[in-house]
């Protein structure tokens, strides 16, 4: 099956909507070897507004709801947005490193964001998500193990996975029997 979507030379999705975020910057070796999939609400349980772009972009106003008070100073980014729609947004250049995973470990490496590429689902941490953003990620994972061939299956996890105690996302809800790759 040919994936539906196309990387572009710059690294970018031809498919995506493209919302290039000011929180990134040089991968220190280049290297791209691990899938970190996350889920993301704003506010927390609220579908289909602005405020996730909005909080990649560093332009979350702090008015708009009283959970923004403390997140909008975040510097914080991801590569992609899977949406409940199945609109792929992305943010970052999947060569740079975006800042996704925070205080992090994976086989016992820290700083993840150094070597990983960062998918949120839209979502909770106890709930459950669409089909078709499944179909998506199962499509984006083809791809980008077709380019990143180190992202073997053993090497997407939830970041749960690689910051216990601190993150618990994707959630309960991903089911993770669905998620198809090499």
């Amino acid at each position: 099956m040919t994936p539906f979507f196309t990387l572009n030379s710059d690294a970018w999705l031809a498919q995506a909507r493209h919302c290039p975020s000011p929180h990134f910057d040089e991968r220190p070796n280049g290297e791209v070897s691990l899938l970190v999939i996350h889920s993301i609400s704003l506010p927390p349980g609220q579908f289909s507004g602005p405020y996730i772009d909005q909080l990649f972009m560093g332009t979350l106003d702090p008015k708009k709801d009283p959970y923004f008070e403390d997140i909008y100073r975040l510097r914080v980014s991801a590569h992609c947005l899977i949406r409940r729609s199945g609109e792929v947004v992305q943010y970052v250049a999947f060569d740079k490193r975006a800042w996704h995973a925070g205080q992090s470990c994976f086989a016992g490496r820290e700083r993840c964001n150094d070597f990983a590429i960062g998918i949120e689902l839209e979502g909770t941490d106890t709930g459950s998500f669409t089909s078709i953003q499944y179909q998506q990620l199962n499509q984006l994972i083809k791809l980008l193990q077709s380019h990143y061939p180190e992202i073997t299956a053993e090497r997407i996890v939830g970041h749960s996975d690689i910051a216990p105690g601190r993150k618990t996302d994707p959630g309960i809800g991903f089911n993770w029997n669905l998620i198809k790759n090499g």
